[in-house]
Order: structure tokens, then C-alpha cells, then sequence
């Protein structure tokens, strides 16, 4: 690699770390939103039964 070894390599570990933390936050937020999502539902869900029908 002509003396840039440390370089290449480097660079590779610092687009893999990238990529790795990019999917851990990713799946994070997915995790967050869908509990969101459900609490909202069971919310929606508990405002219908307590209508009344008219």
C-alpha cells in the first residue's frame, strides 16, 4: 500500500464504526417510535369503548 497502510485501514475501521453506530441508532429510534405508536393506539383504542352511542 506504498506506506499508506495505516491510513486505508484506518479509514476502514472509521466507516465501519460509522455504519455500526448509524444501525444501533436506527434501530433505536425504531424501537422508541413503535412504542410510541402502541401507546397512542392503546389510547385511541380506550377513547372508543368509553363513547357513548347515541
Amino acid at each position: 500500500m506504498g506506506g499508506y497502510g495505516l491510513y486505508v485501514w484506518g479509514s476502514y475501521v472509521v466507516t465501519f464504526i460509522c455504519i455500526a453506530g448509524e444501525i444501533l441508532l436506527i434501530s433505536n429510534r425504531r424501537r422508541t417510535l413503535e412504542k410510541q405508536y402502541s401507546h397512542i393506539e392503546d389510547l385511541d383504542n380506550n377513547e372508543t369503548k368509553n363513547e357513548t352511542t347515541s
